[in-house]
């Protein structure tokens, strides 16, 4: 009996703790329902609306109503129209759109000839000469953008040629670019350093101050002529070259034992990744100044990354997420990183093309740092 009110009284002291502990209290129910409203609404495998462009050599009105009858399936989402196939390729490799529609000349010759189905009847020389009605060309990185696009390539033409489609002459050729072999490592490996990068360089850096305060060196800090922001710089420093090493690692041995290639240039993924890694400990110390203890800290942490896994782009395409969970991605740096990585290793893009990226983590990391660097000194006051 006496064990029992001994446990009692520890259970008891526990849940006061737990109940004093705000930010404990708050990630117990927090968690759990992000997790929830994330899985249940903003994570969608049944690709929508895929951000698509046209090149049309024919501008007939034939042609016309061949997009809208594509565009009425509601996969893809006719977003751009070009004049020639470069200029829907440099919007391809940019991340603009991630597939073309490239419609012929003689597109009203194709559909006459496109054969009929189920009729039991021998083909005739036309059917046996018939050719796809039009082109996709398709960033094929991602296998599952690929693979609703895919699902075009034998659709029926019911309302422009009366008849549905030949099951041996495809309506579409499709064409994949980057990953004509549909290796989903390929995709995942690229994304695996955005993801590594984000876990541990928040986790170095969202406890820096908050160790500082722990082990009583903030009063030696207090007496130091650092300035906050020199502190900041200091403290982000020594995990660049860390997360560098994270970098070679997770490529280098991606390349050797699966082999992703790397299609661009090493200097142009070296700079990517600079933007990243400072943007991500900069979070860190944000992180780090709000956290009373390495505990909050480590829970705060956690708070951004599952986001960050699920929203990215990493796991599931960004163009199934609704607009609430697309706007909710934008915010994250390794979004943008997302996007960078793949063009510079699969796609081989120089990230002057993907500027709104290279802007906006830079101007993440220059926010963070003023913000991190006011609120410890607010703290020293």
């Amino acid at each position: 009996m006496k064990a029992l009110l001994r446990i009692r009284a520890i259970v008891g002291k526990e849940l006061t703790q737990l109940k004093r502990d705000k930010m404990t209290f708050g990630m117990i129910v927090m968690i759990p329902l992000i997790q929830l409203l994330l899985f249940g609404y903003a994570i969608n495998t049944n690709i929508r609306h895929i951000p698509v462009g046209v090149v049309d050599y024919s501008k007939s009105g034939l042609s016309r109503i061949l997009i809208q009858t594509i565009d009425a399936t509601q996969v893809v989402k006719f977003t751009r129209q070009f004049n020639d196939l470069q200029q829907a390729q440099a919007a391809i490799d940019s991340a603009e759109i991630r597939a073309v529609l490239i419609i012929p000349k003689d597109v009203s010759q194709r559909l006459a000839r496109h054969p009929s189905v189920g009729l039991g009847l021998p083909p005739s020389s036309d059917e046996e000469t018939s050719r796809p009605v039009a082109q996709w060309l398709v960033d094929g990185s991602d296998t599952i953008i690929a693979g609703a696009i895919k699902s075009l390539r034998g659709m029926p033409l019911v309302e422009l040629l009366g008849k549905p489609a030949n099951r041996n002459t495809p309506t579409f050729e499709v064409t994949l670019l980057y990953n004509p072999e549909q290796r989903t490592t390929v995709n995942i490996i690229p994304g695996l350093v955005a993801i590594i990068l984000t876990m541990t360089m928040i986790m170095f850096t969202s406890a820096a101050i908050v160790r500082e305060r722990e082990r009583g060196n903030m009063e030696m800090l207090i007496t130091t002529p650092v300035r906050p922001i020199e502190l900041m710089i200091g403290k982000i420093i020594p995990y660049i070259f860390i997360g560098a090493i994270q970098v070679s690692i997770i490529l280098g041995l991606g390349h050797i034992l699966f082999h992703v290639p790397i299609n661009g240039s090493l200097l142009q993924l070296a700079g990517a990744t600079f933007l990243f890694i400072t943007a991500s400990l900069v979070l860190g110390l944000v992180i780090s100044t709000i956290a009373n203890n390495q505990l909050q800290s480590m829970q705060m942490t956690i708070f951004v990354l599952l986001p960050s896994i699920l929203l990215s782009g990493f796991m599931f395409p960004y163009e199934g997420m609704p607009l609430v969970a697309q706007y909710i991605a934008e915010t994250l740096p390794a979004t943008h990183f997302m996007r960078l990585v793949r063009g510079v290793v699969l796609r081989e893009v120089e990230i002057i093309n993907m500027a709104p990226d290279v802007l906006w983590l830079a101007m993440f990391t220059l926010g963070g740092l003023v913000v991190a660097s006011l609120r410890f000194k607010k703290s020293l006051d």
